[in-house]
């Protein structure tokens, strides 16, 4: 039995990076030896242990073989006599096929140590193209490693994949799974450039994908076109390191200007209904978590309005915070207008651009916040006249505080 330390944890400390989550191979054993040693059996589709102390994952060495489209589509072999070169050639990147055995000698039989220093990502060999997940995970790679390109020849292999269906056969989970991940990183309009030039952007994202070529009135938008803008957006949350609901609504805020008539461009009335329609269709089929789907359907339907704030009456006011219900949430509130904020600093020479809507609408929500609903409901029976009375007390708070 000989054990190797495999993956990221190995990538990331030739990378000089701190080491998260450490993952090992096992070479030699059987699932009874490993049982026997207190490892305790965790793998549904092919045997993982966990180690009896550290808990930390070992895998038996396998190979893997393609039987039908989609990332389940494999049927696995496990066993004694796997190899630890078999074993790592049915990794995705070089940069993710090196072990570390545990007197600390390297083993790196496809040359992942050459891509790191030539910072490519580059696919280990022709298993790369059994499985779709690996179009994302690559992309996903792309937005963490910013300084990494992805190699010529693993470019036009995910074109291939694109092109023979095998994008198609992903499923939502994992769609999402690694989407999420991919917003969460460094830079992830790199994650949506590389799933673009690949043509799978189209198959998953067609909202998104949409969005490129479409123009905007330059003197609100100088970068003019829309895919750029949005990049710009989600990059910029990222820069702050917002959460991911915030990422996802600033990915998807102006989806419906992918929808706009020709005639009508650069302009764009009316897309913010748009874009909650389609942000619906596509939350739905990608299964998206309700904190993302919730923040980004009234980012996608209000961030307009956080811009003419200033020119709002205090009725209008207190009907907008009704009706992003920020006084029942007023946490997701100020995860709106993160967003908001976003979209505003999204745009050429707009990075360090002021925002005071966001601090007048936080003062003004404190205000609404302050009026006692339950004194003022106690001098009314009925429920219309109590609405009507809390309204306007509310209205009058929005007053003073603007006065």
């Amino acid at each position: 039995m000989r054990i190797y330390q495999v993956g990221g944890a190995v990538r990331d400390e030739l990378l000089g990076l701190p080491v998260q989550d450490k993952d090992y191979v096992v070479v030699g054993a059987t699932p009874e030896q490993m049982t026997a040693l207190g490892f305790r059996p965790v793998g549904k589709d092919f045997p993982v242990f966990l180690h009896p102390g550290t808990q930390e994952e070992y895998a038996l060495a396998r190979t893997e073989r393609k039987t039908s489209k989609g990332y389940k589509g494999f049927q696995v072999y496990a066993s004694p006599d796997v190899t630890l070169e078999e074993d790592l050639a049915r990794r995705d990147l070089t940069i993710n096929a090196i072990a570390k055995g545990e007197d600390g000698e390297l083993i790196d039989p496809y040359n992942g140590r050459a891509d790191i220093d030539n910072k490519t990502l580059r696919h280990v060999g022709d298993a790369f193209i059994e499985d779709p997940v690996r179009i994302l995970r690559a992309a996903r790679f792309a937005a963490r490693f910013t300084e990494f390109n992805i190699a010529p020849e693993t470019m036009k292999l995910m074109q291939h994949m694109v092109q023979d269906g095998e994008a198609d056969a992903l499923v939502a989970e994992r769609v999402w799974q690694e989407l999420a991940k991919g917003l969460m990183e460094a830079r992830p309009s790199r994650m949506f450039e590389v799933l673009r030039k690949c043509g799978a952007l189209k198959r998953i994202l067609p909202e998104v994908d949409s969005l490129w070529g479409v123009p905007q009135p330059p003197q609100y938008h100088p970068e003019v076109d829309t895919g750029v803008h949005v990049m710009m957006v989600v990059d910029y949350a990222a820069t702050r390191n917002y959460s991911l609901p915030v990422r996802f609504a600033a990915l998807t805020h102006d989806l419906g200007k992918g929808t706009t008539p020709k005639d009508v461009l650069p302009r764009h009335i009316g897309h913010e209904d748009r874009s909650v329609n389609l942000l619906t269709d596509l939350c739905k089929r990608l299964r998206v978590p309700n904190d993302c789907k919730e923040l980004a359907h009234i980012v996608a339907k209000f961030h307009g309005k956080v811009h003419r704030v200033d020119e709002m009456r205090p009725g209008t006011i207190v009907q907008f915070l009704y009706d992003t219900d920020a006084i029942r949430q007023p946490e997701r509130f100020r995860e709106f207008l993160l967003a908001c904020e976003s979209d505003t600093r999204g745009r050429t020479g707009y990075e360090n651009k002021a925002f005071p809507q966001a601090d007048l609408l936080l003062n003004l929500l404190e205000a609404v916040m302050a009026v006692d609903a339950g004194a003022v409901a106690q001098q009314f029976s009925e429920p219309e006249k109590i609405r009507t009375a809390v309204f306007q007390a509310r209205v009058d708070a929005v007053k003073e505080l603007l006065a």
